[in-house]
């Protein structure tokens, strides 16, 4: 059956309609022709051209042709022009596309291309490539300068190092510099230079921490107004630094290399910016900012080199690798960055890191850090502390300039294996000792200090081994090259599957991975708890093993300790 045709609608119109139409077309133009009228009629002007009685009127004519020929070619540019913008813009679009079916087609090869990169850049942040960097600065220098803290200067004191540079036999020179002497009480201070100096000689130094950049002197002069600039930007130490390698220079009548030595966060470049009196190398609080030797120029008689930090050895303990290890607390895992926080707080006055921080009793670390970060507002979702970052703030608090703490020297002084008294009297040839022990307690007498009740005492755990040769550095792959080279194998294997089948793998190993992290969360906060009910025999013994483990970590000091805190002599 035949469906009916739709009508459409019919454009008649009534007579009247469309006469009433028309007459108000006419009123419309009439309008239009009185108004024209009144505003009287302005025609386009035409060129009169130049008049046959004009002067020069053929060159005028050939002049006006000319410029009617240029923006004619103007034109046809520019069209070209466009046309060819539209090709390349073709070309290119071309080339995109074939190279995405290439990739989807070869995507083994693009994934050993990635591999390649990932490597290249993980050699330039790797341990080996620090290794190597410190050893073309201790073979390039005559002079070594061991840049130590002076709130820990034998923990930060390197054997390796010492036995590497003294047993060279090329008349090289080993100077100590005691760097951050402004953190540190006065009488500690002396008591470190006097044990110090009769091993190497020892510079006491206080570098300035906010140098003038040539680039940007006019914001600093703006922001860093209401800084105590005597504090921060002075330096003390340089002129008698300066001075002993001047002398050891004029000794060996040539102009000589100074390599600066040491653990992270210790000064070294600082050091070398405040010789300079100009920013010359990168300076920050994140751990292994220098990753290359780089020479500066302090003179024609002297040049620095600035060298990657000391790698500490995994042997060493977890103070010591929580102070001194070169990798970043942003990188490193959760339970070492809490093992580390751990370490800190077992070597060091409990009443007094309670009166810094302004924090009440606490049993265990992880109370201490779930303490501090309720007062700091380290928060994660439901108001729960966030205890790894806590963790990270900590160390860096203690190994940048922010505390001021204090260890003792040992009583008894013991020269290592590698130093006798022969080496001594060879590293101590060329320096005049007397101008260097004036110029010392003048730099001394010059500089504030904070009081002993207000600085943290702290146990040190003693030199720290480091490693210096290439062939001993165990290299330990980065999390973020070990999620690539998953992901990759991942890819190899699962071609065939649908895109459905790898969303659901992508869940099951982030359900994984969290199930993985939350069981070395109970197992670090099993370690760090302090008791445990058990019914078991043998659980009552661990139990007990921890109570007094615990306590010998206690912390406690005498009362007399808490009653010489003063808050008159306390500075920030």
């Amino acid at each position: 059956m035949k469906r009916p045709k739709l009508r459409k609608a019919s454009k008649r119109l009534t007579c009247h309609k469309r006469y009433k139409i028309q007459k108000k077309i006419r009123e419309h133009h009439r309008k239009v022709r009185k108004e024209a009228k009144k505003r009287g009629r302005k025609k386009p002007k035409k060129d009169p051209g130049v008049p046959s009685a004009a002067p020069f009127k053929e060159e005028l004519l050939r002049e006006a042709e000319q410029r009617k020929q240029r923006l004619e070619e103007l034109k046809q540019k520019q069209k070209l022009n466009r046309q060819k913008e539209h090709e390349k813009k073709r070309k290119l679009e071309a080339k995109k596309n074939a190279a995405k079916i290439k990739e989807k087609a070869e995507g083994k090869e693009s994934s050993g291309k990635s591999k390649a990169k990932t490597n290249k850049l993980l050699d330039k942040n790797s341990k080996k490539s620090f290794c190597r960097e410190l050893k073309k600065v201790i073979e390039a220098s005559d002079v070594v300068l061991e840049v130590l803290d002076a709130r820990d200067p034998m923990g930060c004191r390197c054997p390796q190092l010492e036995q590497a540079v003294t047993c060279s036999g090329r008349d090289k020179k080993l100077l100590l510099v005691l760097n951050k002497i402004d953190l540190v009480p006065k009488e500690n201070l002396e008591k470190w230079l006097n044990y110090l100096k009769k091993e190497f000689p020892t510079v006491a130094f206080k570098s300035a921490t906010l140098m003038k950049d040539r680039t940007m002197q006019e914001q600093f002069t703006k922001r860093r107004a209401r800084v105590d600039l005597s504090r921060t930007t002075e330096c003390f130490g340089s002129k008698c630094l300066l001075k002993l390698l001047q002398e050891h220079g004029k000794t060996q009548n040539k102009a000589i290399q100074v390599g600066v030595v040491g653990f992270p966060n210790v000064g070294k470049s600082s050091i070398i910016n405040s010789l300079k009196g100009v920013r010359a190398c990168n300076v920050g609080l994140a751990r292994g900012v220098t990753k290359s030797m780089q020479i500066v120029h302090i003179d024609k008689q002297t040049k620095m080199l600035d060298s990657p930090s000391i790698i500490a050895d995994p042997s060493n303990g977890a103070l010591a690798l929580a102070l001194r290890s070169v990798i970043d607390t942003e990188e490193s895992g959760s339970a070492d960055v809490l093992e580390g926080a751990d370490a800190i707080l077992n070597n060091c006055s409990k009443q007094q890191v309670m009166m810094h921080y302004s924090i009440p009793d606490f049993r265990n670390t992880e109370e201490f850090l779930s303490l501090l970060g309720q007062k700091r507002g380290m928060l994660k979702k439901g108001g729960v502390p966030d205890i790894e970052n806590i963790a990270k703030l900590l160390l860096c608090d203690w190994t940048g300039a922010k505390i001021s703490y204090h260890s003792q020297p040992p009583g008894s002084q013991r020269l290592p294996p590698y130093l006798t008294e022969d080496k001594i009297a060879e590293m101590q040839e060329c320096f005049n000792l007397k101008n260097l022990e004036e110029e010392n307690n003048t730099t001394v007498q010059a500089l504030k200090y904070p009081s002993p009740a207000s600085s943290i005492i702290f146990q040190s755990a003693g030199m720290t081994n480091g490693i210096i040769e290439e062939n001993k550095v165990i290299e330990e792959a980065s999390e973020w090259e070990n999620v690539e080279t998953s992901k990759e194998g991942e890819e190899e294997e699962e071609e065939d599957f649908t895109e459905s089948d790898d969303d659901q793998d992508d869940m099951e190993e982030e359900e994984k991975d969290v199930k993985e992290e939350s069981k070395v969360q109970v197992t670090r906060k099993a370690k760090l708890g302090k008791q445990q009910t058990s019914p078991t025999n043998s659980e009552k013994q661990i139990a007990e093993n921890e109570h007094s483990n615990s306590l010998s970590f206690s912390l406690d000091k005498t009362a007399d300790e808490d009653d010489a805190y003063d808050f008159n002599t306390d500075y920030v």
